[in-house]
């Protein structure tokens, strides 16, 4: 599958990012957005779940239609957040291609905006990914002003999970069937267009677990398969030992029996009074920690030979709050992604 090295990505105009649900898909992609602002680059990060995970991540208000100011980094660097409705990109779109002005509003009253946006999943997502279009092509002073510097240096798009992201991103496929020609079939061409623009990548963001790392190498197949750009693959949540070497070789190399001996002695050695219950739950905390460690290493074998570059991030003791979006930010930078 075609994929971008890491000191690639920096230079791309559009960051995808999806993964399967529980991934921490959203954390990743505030991360790297404010990754990329703090290098001085005026960046937009895009949620069109309505999930308001960004407004949670950077505790602010609930995200609207407009644009909104999220940091403003020391570097001179900003990071700008929107979270797109498809009913309020519908009426946008109506105003702008048939200026229906207030008759959008009544079409609104008489639920048709409902209709239009369920009934055609496809017409939906061009309407999505159609303000991350305008948002990524607009240029610096707004619409109507040509040449020159682009009005964000990057956008960020927190996309669907991977089982919904293939047809999100496929959007002319989405729309063949009830748009042939006409103003949406345009609108899916240049979407189409920028989505397969080399500077448009896509990172998928993976736990080492069996599941997600299964989905996401099958997903990012898919995604290739329709001729998109894979960025980097994400592991998230990484745990460190919590043993040194010598103790996992102990605990992989000996009998319930020989532990139960070893560890009364240490503990007698500590000054506690072992007893049958405390040692036993001791070796099954050991042994289910050594074989969540055999996992991991396993996965991370079939995550490297997935081909594209492997991003690191270690799990948070305390998710993201106090600074936990910053703690991923700063690994991101010393990875080289931006």
């Amino acid at each position: 599958m075609p994929s971008s090295t890491l000191a690639e990505l920096s230079d791309a105009r559009l960051h995808i990012v999806t993964g399967k649900g529980g991934v921490g898909k959203t954390t990743v992609a505030s991360a790297l957005a404010l990754a990329l602002a703090s290098t001085g680059k005026r960046v937009l990060v895009v949620e069109v779940e309505g999930r308001q995970g960004l407004s949670q991540t950077f505790d602010v208000a609930p995200l609207g239609t407009e644009e909104v100011r999220l940091v403003a980094h020391p570097s001179g660097g900003e990071l700008w957040g929107l979270s797109v409705d498809a009913k309020a990109a519908l009426l946008e779109y109506l105003q702008m291609f048939y200026k229906l002005g207030r008759a959008g509003s009544a079409l609104e009253k008489v639920g048709a905006i409902d209709f239009a946006t369920t009934i055609a999943p496809g017409v939906r997502d061009v309407l999505l990914i159609g303000k991350v279009y305008e948002a990524a092509g607009r240029p610096e002073g707004g619409r109507g002003h040509k040449g020159g510097r682009l009005h964000y240096d990057a956008v960020v798009l927190d996309a669907p999970p991977t089982g919904r992201a293939v047809r999100f991103l496929n959007v002319n496929a989405g729309v063949a069937d009830v748009a042939r020609m006409g103003p949406i079939k345009s609108q899916a061409d240049s979407i189409t267009r920028m989505l397969h623009d080399p500077r448009t990548l896509v990172h998928m963001v993976t736990l080492l677990e069996e599941m997600p790392v299964q989905e996401s190498i099958d997903g990012l197949r898919d995604l290739a398969d329709v001729g998109l750009h894979i960025g980097a693959i994400v592991v998230n949540q990484i745990r460190e030992p919590r043993l040194t070497d010598a103790n996992l070789d102990v605990l992989h190399g000996s009998a319930d029996d020989a532990l139960d001996e070893l560890l009364r002695a240490e503990l007698t050695t500590a000054g506690l009074r072992p007893t049958g219950p405390m040692v036993k739950g001791l070796i099954q905390e050991g042994r289910d920690h050594t074989l969540r460690l055999d996992l991991q290493a396993e996965m991370a074998r079939e995550i490297a030979d997935a081909g594209p570059p492997v991003i690191e991030l270690p799990a948070l003791a305390d998710g993201i709050e106090d600074g936990g979006v910053a703690v991923l930010t700063d690994e991101l930078l010393a990875q080289g992604v931006a």
